[in-house]
């Protein structure tokens, strides 16, 4: 009888609760040369930041900066409202 092995689901932490949770169940903001946007696929090149799809932990980030701090950079208001509405609509 072959068994199979069971898949290993990348551990990743949230950036405002500090809590690890699959990488699968949270949301990914990345920076790269083309600028900052939601990565929906998880896979796109850059420095990337990991966030809970939870309304209360991005209005935590997003009051206390810290998206900005983690990708170095500013982060426009168009991309925090459409995280938000992301995160409302999901």
């Amino acid at each position: 009888m072959v068994e199979k092995k069971l898949k290993k689901i990348p551990q990743r932490k949230c950036i405002s609760c500090g809590l690890k949770k699959d990488k699968n169940n949270l949301l990914r903001i990345v920076r790269n040369d083309c600028g900052i946007s939601l990565d929906l696929s998880g896979k796109m090149n850059g420095r990337g930041a990991y966030i809970c799809k939870d309304s209360k932990c991005i209005n935590d980030a997003i009051k206390k900066n810290k998206l900005s701090n983690i990708l170095k950079t500013d982060i426009p208001n168009s991309l925090l409202e459409e995280i938000k509405l992301y995160v409302l609509d999901g």
